[in-house]
């Protein structure tokens, strides 16, 4: 089968690898229709984190086209989201609600595994793991919407659940990309009455708008600290989303959050100078970490399906699996919010 191969630092390929086969009674093989690149993808990209050399992508929706003799939740033909990581599903962790945490559990296209930039995957643990979707038909909006569930809407989401966004807060969202943007649309479906998007990108700006953005703050550092003071009258923000994984970012959402206040922290974190004391004398909470997207899938998709929401409107550009170096280029380069592939048509 053709997928975007890793090459190393800089280099995304289209080649074969080996069509995928059930190896397990719990095994489903997926047809991928949709793919995307995810931010995370661009640290391997950039140099910034190792990734093995080879298969990569772990966001995608598909078609079932063969299960495992001991699957039963998911039929052949079932368009289906995958979670970015999958689970078991009878683990502590999964029984708790944090499947990305499952001890026999592992990420899409971690270069050992199948990715989501790629024509098909195996997919362990399809019962546990795979999301049907209900109805057919669907139109190319609502596919982006399904892709974005299958990581950054719900990495959004658990930024602020864990934040404890709840109805008539004011929240910041620290990062405008997909998943800062997500984090907008989470804090709004959850009811907060004011949501400050830390943002200086125009483009950026009308999705944080249309998410439900009510104020926009343009600057860094502790000037961006200054500005949000200032809007909430020096008190601070009820819940910060800390989107981005930097000193800088963290050190922002540590300094725009109200004392007793919470951050939501699910930028993947790159810390190298970020003290706790900085929280600790505030009674500042901090928790967050890996989304455990396949606990919240089903409940975004209903809000996907009802048209509540649009969390595809992250995608800014459209490409096939040819064009997959076009598409990391033009994230790196910050001429798209995020790249979605279009491999297959359900």
């Amino acid at each position: 089968m053709r997928a975007a191969i890793f090459k190393g630092k800089g280099t995304i390929e289209v080649g074969q690898r080996p069509d995928p086969q059930i190896q397990g009674p719990t095994d489903a093989l997926v047809r991928v229709v949709r793919g995307c690149v995810c931010g995370s993808d661009l640290w391997y990209y950039r140099g910034i984190n190792p990734h093995q050399v080879g298969s990569i992508g772990h966001e995608y929706i598909g078609v079932v086209e063969e299960v495992g003799q001991q699957v039963t939740k998911i039929a052949v033909g079932d368009l289906v989201i995958a979670p970015f990581t999958f689970n078991c599903g009878t683990c502590p962790a999964c029984r708790n609600g944090f499947e990305s945490n499952c001890e026999y559990g592992g990420a899409f296209g971690d270069g050992h595994t199948d990715g989501g930039q790629g024509e098909r995957v195996r997919a362990p643990y399809a019962d546990a793991t795979l999301v049907p979707v209900p109805g057919a038909d669907f139109t190319d909006e609502q596919l982006a919407s399904f892709t974005a569930l299958s990581d950054v809407a719900c990495t959004g989401y658990h930024a602020a659940v864990s934040a404890g966004v709840k109805p008539g807060d004011t929240v910041a969202v620290v990062g405008d990309g997909a998943v800062g943007l997500s984090g907008v649309l989470a804090a709004k479906l959850l009811g907060a009455s004011r949501i400050i998007a830390l943002s200086r990108h125009a483009d950026r700006q009308v999705v944080a708008k249309e998410f439900g953005a009510t104020d926009i703050v343009e600057e860094r550092g502790t000037d961006a600290v200054d500005a949000v003071l200032a809007l909430t009258d020096g008190v601070g923000v009820d819940a910060a989303l800390e989107c981005v994984g930097t000193d800088q970012s963290v050190e922002t959402a540590a300094g725009i959050v109200r004392a007793g206040g919470m951050i939501g922290a699910v930028g993947v974190p790159l810390y190298e100078k970020f003290q706790y004391q900085t929280l600790f004398w505030k009674n500042v909470g901090i928790k967050g970490g890996v989304a455990p997207a396949r606990r919240y899938i089903p409940e975004l998709l209903e809000h996907v399906l009802a048209g509540d929401i649009n969390p595809g409107r992250v995608f800014t550009l459209t490409t096939d699996l040819d064009h997959v170096a076009d598409a990391y280029a033009a994230m790196d380069e910050r001429r798209a919010i995020k790249s979605l592939l279009t491999v297959s048509q359900p």
